[in-house]
């Protein structure tokens, strides 16, 4: 194509031509300089070699400081030079002045019209070079670019995920970072919404590991919410929550940028994490889109380039937890119940044969108080331990499964998990047999190292499957957390009266009381001599004659449901103590909760297992309505 062929499409004539893609064409009206230009474009049209060097090239040079191969802010640079009929020259210096200087010489060797560069420092700005001497437009980006350079939002987006977070209550947020071209920014977007709500910034909460102390800080709630600057980073964090059966956001709350790439960056099995999508395409279309409005003298460069931010899901972020409602604590046993049939309960002396069948569960009252707790529509934390074995995973598969939060069990290396061997007679009667593994090891220590999983807490229900100084323990921070305790005093020889007085509800079944206070004295005079220990209240359950309420100046009898047939009564007191909890917590007058415990009770007594006999609450309540 030759320049009269641009005139004789164009319909003007080839001096009209020249002056145009020569930059002489100021007389020239607009409408004309556009058609073409246009027709220049389509065809390609490049000047003959002799022509002037102020000619088009239709060339422009981009020239990077460090990769950007996850993002495509590139992209669109070279999609809208090419639209409008530009071809792209692209050089990266990977953050090295000595390799961005001969990058910038090697564009003083080519012809371009325009210039894009991301600096790799301030001082890049006084570099002496050909290409940077001659007067073609340039746009600079990044923010070592100066006063006028073009930047991604990544202040603006990391202000507003902070907003975000203290929008629903977080005031002790960190900063989860990767070394890059954002950092700088994302940290200045991080300290101005802070100050701007008055919350002072500390720098220990600005991290580039997920180190120790960032776990420690979540663990304690020194940390509720983290906003990260890379969504790989925030990924990595996701996975090691995880591998820690932490929960988001109901440990921590996590939100981060995420950039437009079409890359599937996601952790198999996970919920989707809360994130800003940065449109580095749009930017690198909108700085490209500038140069070319200089080049061709269209526009003024305006140095802003704005986004509207949204979540694009709500997967990871939440409220801190001592804002969720208050919940049910659970501190005792986890272990994995084998059931095993027999035609006779076993006794001193003699060799008892299994029947063919039998099951496994999770159990230990410690879980199953949690889990009926759970069916019942409450929120729930069980505390306790459990080894490194499979069981273990069989265990958090479990807790997963019923939406129980496990923030307060630990693995204990080199030990088993707990298992109880539950001999079920054909009446229903069990009996139960208990290697007590990583439970035994639950110590006071670790009670108040876990203070942090009793916040928001309204009761606590623990039981003597663990040591006492344990069960004391647990009193005392669920009390410093204004949880009232209920214990069960299983395999339980004697209550200390520094315990009893830290105990709001005790429920033995009838054994555990004799024991507890033995002689040839009434149930009722029994629990009124633990009554004058300190205990409030003393629910003593029966079996199917019910149970009896009693505290110091009132006392009822409260009559089971005989609606069911008992086949296995293993996990009745388990089902009765997590449904009273929850109907308490509820609102419901002591009596009132007691009603509903007694049927759920009963229910589990008429189904194998613990776990799978506890009801749910649409079941128990729909029942007794019907009733």
């Amino acid at each position: 194509m030759k320049i009269k062929d641009i005139a004789r499409i164009a319909g003007v004539s080839t001096s009209t031509v020249s002056k145009i893609i020569n930059n002489k064409d100021a007389a020239i009206s607009t409408e004309t300089r556009e058609k073409v230009l246009a027709i220049v474009r389509r065809y390609h049209y490049t000047p003959y070699a002799h022509v002037s060097s102020s000619s088009k090239t239709w060339r422009i040079g981009v020239v990077l400081r460090s990769s950007i191969s996850f993002d495509t802010t590139l992209d669109g640079i070279i999609q809208t030079a090419q639209s409008e009929g530009y071809s792209v020259l692209v050089f990266n210096s990977y953050s090295d002045p000595q390799q961005e200087i001969k990058n910038l010489s090697g564009l003083s060797r080519q012809s371009i019209d325009g210039l894009i560069w991301e600096p790799t420092s301030p001082d890049s700005l006084n570099l002496d070079t050909s290409v940077l001497k001659n007067e073609i437009p340039r746009i600079t980006i990044g923010p070592n670019g100066g006063d006028s350079a073009f930047l991604l939002p990544y202040r603006e987006a990391a202000y507003k995920l902070t907003q975000e977070l203290i929008n629903l209550g977080h005031t002790t947020i960190g900063c989860l970072l990767a070394e890059g071209r954002r950092t700088e920014e994302f940290i200045k977007g991080f300290k101005s919404c802070l100050f701007d709500n008055n919350i002072s910034y500390d720098a220990g909460n600005i991290f580039f590991d997920l180190n120790e102390k960032l776990l420690n800080d979540i663990n304690q709630n020194r940390i509720t919410g983290l906003i990260s600057s890379h969504y790989r980073r925030a990924l990595e964090f996701y996975q090691l929550m995880s591998s820690l059966h932490r929960k988001l956001p109901y440990s921590t709350s996590l939100v981060s940028i995420k950039n437009d790439t079409t890359e599937q960056l996601i952790y198999p099995g996970s919920t989707e994490i809360s994130t800003y999508t940065i449109r580095n395409a749009d930017f690198g279309s909108e700085i490209c889109k500038k140069l070319l409005s200089v080049i061709e003298k269209r526009n003024d460069i305006d140095s802003s380039f704005t986004q509207k931010f949204h979540l694009d899901n709500k997967g990871t972020i939440g409220k801190p937890s001592q804002h969720f409602p208050p919940k049910i604590t659970v501190v005792g046993s986890i272990n994995v119940d084998k059931y095993l049939a027999v035609s006779n309960l076993p006794e001193k002396g003699t060799v008892t044969k299994t029947d063919i069948s039998s099951a496994t569960y999770p159990g230990g009252k410690g879980l199953n108080q949690a889990v009926g707790v759970s069916r019942l529509g409450q929120r729930v934390t069980l505390i306790g331990n459990v080894g490194s074995d499979a069981n273990a995973d069989y265990i958090y598969q479990s807790l997963n499964r019923w939406g129980i939060d496990t923030s307060g069990i630990v693995r204990c290396p080199d030990k088993e998990t707990g298992q109880a061997f539950i001999f079920v007679a054909p009446d229903g009667e069990s009996i139960i047999s208990i290697l007590s593994g990583a439970n035994e090891l639950l110590s006071p220590s670790d009670i108040y190292n876990r203070s942090p999983q009793f916040a928001n807490s309204a009761y606590c229900l623990i039981q003597s499957e663990v040591p006492l100084d344990t069960v004391e323990a647990a009193c005392d921070v669920a009390k410093k957390h204004g949880a009232k305790t209920i214990l069960k005093p299983s395999s339980c020889d004697y209550l200390p009266a520094r315990l009893a007085k830290k105990v709001d509800i005790l429920v033995p079944n009838e054994k555990e009381l004799h024991t507890l206070v033995p002689g040839e004295v009434s149930l009722q005079n029994k629990a009124k001599i633990l009554l004058q220990s300190g205990i409030k209240t003393i629910i003593v359950t029966r079996g199917e004659q019910g149970c009896l309420l009693i505290e110091p100046d009132f006392y009822q009898s409260f009559s089971a449901s005989k609606q069911f047939i008992s086949i296995d009564n293993t996990g009745a007191c388990d089902a009765f103590i997590s449904a009273l909890a929850s109907y308490l917590l509820a609102g419901l007058e002591l009596r009132e909760a007691i009603e509903y415990a007694n049927y759920a009770a009963a229910f589990s007594t008429s189904r194998e297992g613990v776990t799978p006999s506890l009801i749910d609450k649409f079941a128990l309540e729909s029942r007794m309505k019907s009733n």
